[in-house]
């Protein structure tokens, strides 16, 4: 097995690298076995199985960006298994996100079965079984992701998992196109503007997802999802307004604001609370950030809302056990 980092272009010492492996080096009869633990390493426990013996090939290459990775994947035909005694030993909790970008794709999940090409894209969750079968050799660039960052901004889409999303949406296209784009330029870029990008594709997906449970109404379920990223998205659309209210966001959203507590309730959540962590995640974020290294944290808490530093300080130690202070001080943060 051949492993590689790659540096970033400039010479810098980024954290943004890609780890590359591949079988090149393996002999014919044990590339199978090492593809199988390359694939375990790399994303969840599953199982491959392959008609293709001695001429079996494959290669990964994966880049992280806090909790989210990015992997192209190229190999030859195959079938891989996420089964349920895999589930059972295991403690993940991702959404998987994958493009086309050559060959075809079935994905099988929940009863439901996507077929992937070329400038496509589906989603599957590694907390229930699924089935991927590549009848020929493929590419794929695949988001993996804890489900919180997009239940964060659309609430359930269980209802989605193995639905091929196609280019002939136009929302759906620009969500494909993007995402592909920032698979390629993720290396490229400072963390700080790599995890912006990420932010912004996983945004468009979310984007995507509501625009698909809206078209399944009048199903309750697909209805309420649609209306909780509404809700989420009016907040996160306006978390800089210290005026920010419980009240306001229903009205805009069109709903009572006791409907909207129901909403954020079935979500394990509070409007309050919501607000609270997605205002805190964006100050530690701009906190991360060289380009706001001259702004003081107290300019950085109220551009997010906060309209008391000491109050804003107690709170951010109490979710990520340093005060913004240290925060922006530690290394390589």
């Amino acid at each position: 097995m051949r492993q590689a980092q790659a540096t970033h272009p400039d010479g810098s010492r980024r954290p943004v690298v890609a780890v590359v492996l591949d079988t090149s080096s393996c002999l014919p009869e044990r590339r199978l076995a090492v593809w199988q633990d390359i694939v375990c390493d790399t994303f969840v426990g599953l199982d491959c199985k392959s008609d293709m013996r001695g001429a079996f090939w494959g290669s990964v290459s994966q880049s992280r960006i806090g909790q989210v990775a990015l992997t192209q994947v190229d190999s030859t035909a195959q079938r891989v298994f996420r089964t349920p005694s895999r589930i059972v030993r295991a403690s993940e909790d991702f959404v998987l996100m994958a493009l086309g970008n050559n060959g075809v794709n079935g994905v099988f999940q929940d009863g439901r079965e996507a077929v992937v090409s070329a400038g496509q894209f589906v989603i599957y969750d590694t907390t229930r079984p699924y089935e991927l079968r590549f009848d020929d050799s493929f590419s794929q660039t695949i988001f993996q992701m804890p489900r919180k960052l997009l239940q964060q901004r659309v609430g359930s889409f269980d209802s989605l998992t193995a639905t091929t999303f196609a280019g002939d949406r136009p929302l759906e296209r620009l969500t494909y196109d993007f995402a592909r784009n920032v698979s390629k330029t993720i290396e490229l870029v400072d963390p700080a503007a790599a995890t912006r990008l990420l932010d912004q594709a996983l945004d468009l997906l979310a984007m995507t997802l509501a625009e698909r449970l809206h078209a399944r109404l009048p199903d309750q379920s697909a209805h309420r999802s649609a209306l909780l990223y509404r809700l989420k998205n009016h907040i996160l659309t306006h978390l800089s307004d210290p005026e920010l209210s419980l009240p306001r966001a229903a009205a805009a959203v069109g709903i009572s604001p006791r409907y909207a507590s129901d909403l954020m309730a079935g979500e394990q959540s509070s409007f309050r609370s919501y607000v609270q962590a997605q205002r805190l995640e964006r100050c530690k974020r701009d906190l991360a950030d060289p380009a706001y290294q001259a702004r003081h944290i107290g300019e950085i808490a109220f551009a997010w809302g906060f309209n008391d530093l000491a109050h804003f300080s107690r709170i951010f130690k109490q979710r990520f056990g340093v005060s913004p202070r240290e925060w922006r001080e530690q290394p390589g943060k």
